[in-house]
This record gives C-alpha cells, structure tokens and sequence, in this order.
C-alpha cells in the first residue's frame, strides 16, 4: 500500500499545480515586495507592449499590468479562500446537523439546501451583490452563499455513513453527548472528501469572483484579475496583453487547484488505496 506523500507527491499533475500555486501565494504575500508601485499608478504611456520596463505592457491608461498581476492576486486569492471556507464551516454544520439527527431535522435543512441548489449560483451571487453593494466583504458573503449546497450534501452523505459505525456506537452506549460525539468522533472522519471539495471550491470561487469583477460587481479601488479583463476587454483588438496574460493566469490557477485536488482524492480515498 503506497502512503499519502508518494501517491499524492509521486503525481507529476499534482506537482505543477503545487509549483504554480506556490507562485501565486508568493505573488500575494508578497506583493508590495515584488511590485512596490501602486497598481492604479500611472506609470508609463497607454497601450505600452509587453517588453522592456514593462514586461507585461502597459493598460489604457498607462498603469502597469505585470503590478496589476502581482496584486490582483493577493484581492483575488483572499477573497475566494474567505469565501471557501465560509461555505466549508456553513455547508459542514448543516450537513453534520442533518446527517447525525435526522428525522425533521433532516427534512428541513435538506429541503433548505435544494431550494438554494435550485437557484442559478451564479445570478444568485449578482443579486446578493447589487442588494448588498460591490465590497470585498459583500463579494465574500455572496460567494460563500451561493456555495455551500455542495458541502452540506458531502457531509451529510459522510456522517450518514460514519454514524452507524462501531466507535460511534460505543461512545454513545459511554453517555457522551450528541454534540460532543458529532464533534470529536464523526466530523473528523469525514475530513478526506471535505478537504477534496473544499479545496475545488476555490477553484470556483475565484471564477465567480472575476465573474463579478469582470461585470463591475468587484471590490471597488481594489485590483483583482477579473477588474483587469473587464478593464481590458474594449481594447481586446488592439491590445491583447491586457485580456490575455490575466485571463491565463487564472486558466493556470484554476487549472493548478483542480489538479491538486484531483491528487487529493486519488490519495485520500480508499478504494484507491492499493492501487
């Protein structure tokens, strides 16, 4: 049976998506470092090609696109994992909840979830953001909203199947409390396809993220990758630099977190375990 470093490490995917999330979590903490001028700076003339002093080019209005990718990183990464894992700690509860107790319980917080599964996500997120007013706050309430549905049925389905094991079984004969037991000995179990889902969650979330900024929905005076495609995107003939290079830096990334996550499952669960 390989253990979890070689199955998960051993996977030439899986290290290419490590390396470029690497890249990116540099760029984001340390952004000021590595492009100390502002990214709303004007910084040289208009429609500058990528070359020389400016390796990414410059946008319409001469701001620098390279400084732009350095910081839109750090707005665009924290709003999704924000945003990731208020879903992951709303959907977890819900799912717990419903999956432990059942009975009514059950019914009605299923049924909660199926009728926000029912609404289309990401017109939902538009909504919640023209109701709410464009913010990095706002954008992480709507994004964590519209997401949690997922979860909440993967930790249902994981509790329903943990619950009715031995250990549990026995801490409950022990006169522990539902809660404690709900807490201490069926969610950690549930941990592997949790950890795969929320980490694809991210995936999502920077989507719609840039989504939203794309449409003029984004954190206001804030740089992310999506303002800078929506930035862009009239001068796509004349200028493709500016569409193109923040447009494959979240392909890469997106890309890079699927495959990582992909690596996760094939590790983390069982029936593959003495493949």
């Amino acid at each position: 049976m390989k253990s979890f470093s070689s199955k998960f490490l051993g996977n030439p995917r899986v290290l290419f998506g490590l390396a470029w999330l690497a890249l990116v979590l540099v760029m984001a903490v340390f952004a000021d470092l590595l492009a100390p001028v502002d990214p709303f700076a004007i910084v040289g003339s208009p429609f500058d090609r990528p070359a020389g002093q400016h390796i990414f080019g410059t946008d319409s209005l001469g701001r620098d696109v390279l400084a732009g990718v350095i910081h839109g990183s750090r707005t665009t990464l924290l709003i999704a994992v924000l945003a990731t894992l208020a879903a992951v700690v709303f959907g977890t509860a819900v799912g717990a909840l419903a999956g432990y107790f059942g009975g009514w319980i059950d019914d009605v917080l299923m049924r909660l979830t199926e009728f926000f599964q029912t609404i289309p996500s990401f017109l939902f997120a538009i909504v919640l953001i023209a109701v709410l007013s464009p913010s990095a706050t706002n954008l992480v309430i709507a994004i964590g909203v519209v997401s949690w549905p997922p979860i909440a049925r993967v930790v249902r389905g994981e509790v329903l199947s943990v619950k009715s094991r031995e250990f549990v079984q026995a801490a409950v004969v022990a006169g522990q409390r539902d809660l404690a037991i709900l807490v201490t000995q069926v969610l950690p179990n549930t941990l592997s396809p949790l950890i795969v889902t929320g980490s694809l969650l991210v995936a999502t979330a920077i989507l719609v993220e840039s989504a939203l900024s794309f449409l003029g929905l984004g954190a206001p005076n804030q740089m992310s990758w999506g303002f800078m495609i929506g930035a862009g995107r009239s001068f796509l003939r004349d200028a493709w630099w500016l569409v193109t290079i923040p447009g494959i830096v979240i392909l890469l990334t997106v890309l890079a977190i699927n495959l990582v996550g992909e690596g996760l499952n094939d590790a983390l669960n069982p029936r593959l375990a003495d493949l």
